[in-house]
């Protein structure tokens, strides 16, 4: 057999054929590019003069005329974003321009603006879930920026949010975003829930935005994450009630909830409290409650340490489980074994709200003669027991 290279070399019109495709080949790449390069830079300059208007007329009296301007510009910028292959780029320039520009986000939101980028997410969303590569997510996380930039305190713009073109693809990256944009996206969901009136909870999957907020609490990577993940857990579960907020505590936000106690600072501490003081208002909250070794003493370390609101709120979860129907036996021993009892009668010693006071006091007059049956309980509090009674 001859060698290849003989072959090449003794026929110079095979050379020449294989050389002339290549070539072929390359300039179809290079004209593809640059037509795609030329796209890009149009939209780069059309965003660049938008900003370029809005800035000049917050920087002094804005003109009538600059505004009209400002605002023409605006629906060539949004086509020009769904037309785009390059997406991320143009949304990260259109949030640039919106970021510091009352003005321009008002614009934004009457030109249509939040519907376009709704379905830039979910065009994008229903691409990354069909095995589509990383940017088209990215494309989902971008717009989710964009749109976290808006005050979102006028009713049109939150019912415009409230479409589940919108609340799908942001219930989506609350699950399984990066970091910032599942800020992103909770920033949203509470803004979204202060302004409305309306359940936006039936625009998307509970179950999976709860369980992927406790996952967030549970694992406690990012304070800021934590903080967010119990606002908008606080935003759901205000609209719970019966059935689904059961639902919540099968899920283990009982379990998460306490075991978030022993670290955490006053602002966490409060919503943490007030999350299980929901929790326990149904017979499934107070048995997970029950059933958790560590529950009354986490919740009565609170009482007396925190601040006046954890303490309220602590003595009203204790008073729920152990005022309920049918208190556990085993919430009892806890109590007096971590020192929520002693704690009970020392709050009747101190200046508080007398809901509080009244609460610990019922609390004592019930089962002061089953705590005062323990060896650890002091003399001098049975004789202040006996005069409380």
């Amino acid at each position: 057999m001859r060698d290849k290279s003989y072959v090449w070399k003794t026929k110079p019109s095979l050379r020449l054929t294989t050389v002339g495709k290549r070539k072929g080949l390359e300039s179809d790449v290079r004209i593809s590019n640059t037509a795609l390069f030329r796209i890009v830079k149009q939209l780069e300059r059309v965003i660049s003069s938008w900003l370029e208007r809005n800035s000049s007329s917050t920087a002094g009296a804005p003109s009538p005329s600059s505004r009209v301007l400002a605002r023409e510009r605006l629906p060539s910028v949004l086509a020009g974003i769904e037309e785009t292959p390059f997406k991320v780029t143009a949304l990260k320039k259109l949030k640039s321009c919106m970021a510091g520009d009352e003005a321009a986000r008002d614009d934004f939101v009457a030109c249509g603006g939040i519907q376009v980028l709704g379905h830039v997410m979910t065009q994008a969303l229903a691409e990354s879930c069909a095995g589509g590569d990383f940017s088209a997510f990215q494309t989902c996380e971008e717009a989710a920026a964009v749109l976290a930039t808006l005050p979102l305190s006028d009713d049109e713009s939150v019912e415009l949010l409230l479409n589940q073109e919108c609340m799908r693809p942001v219930s989506v990256l609350v699950q399984r975003g990066s970091a910032e944009a599942r800020l992103h996206a909770m920033c949203m969901i509470s803004k979204v829930s202060k302004a409305s009136v309306r359940d936006w909870t039936l625009e998307v999957d509970v179950d999976d935005m709860v369980k992927a907020l406790l996952e967030l609490l549970s694992d406690g990577a990012s304070a800021k994450l934590s903080s967010r993940a119990l606002d908008v857990l606080l935003a759901v579960t205000e609209r719970q009630r019966g059935a689904r907020r059961a639902r919540t505590v099968e899920m283990g936000a009982v379990r998460v909830l306490v075991e978030t106690l022993p670290d955490a600072d006053r602002h966490v501490s409060e919503r943490a409290l007030l999350l299980l003081k929901r929790m326990c208002k149904c017979p499934e909250g107070r048995l997970a409650f029950a059933e958790h070794a560590l529950a009354v003493a986490a919740v009565a370390g609170t009482v007396l340490r925190g601040t006046a609101v954890a303490t309220r709120l602590a003595v009203n979860v204790l008073w729920l489980v152990a005022c309920s129907a049918a208190p556990a036996e085993r919430v009892l021993d806890d109590m007096a074994v971590s020192g929520a009892v002693a704690k009970l009668l020392a709050l009747l010693q101190v200046e508080n709200w007398p809901s509080t006071k009244d609460k610990a006091a019922r609390m004592l007059r019930a089962h002061g003669a089953f705590w005062s049956q323990y060896p650890c309980f002091p003399t001098n509090l049975k004789d202040y027991l006996k005069f409380l009674n």
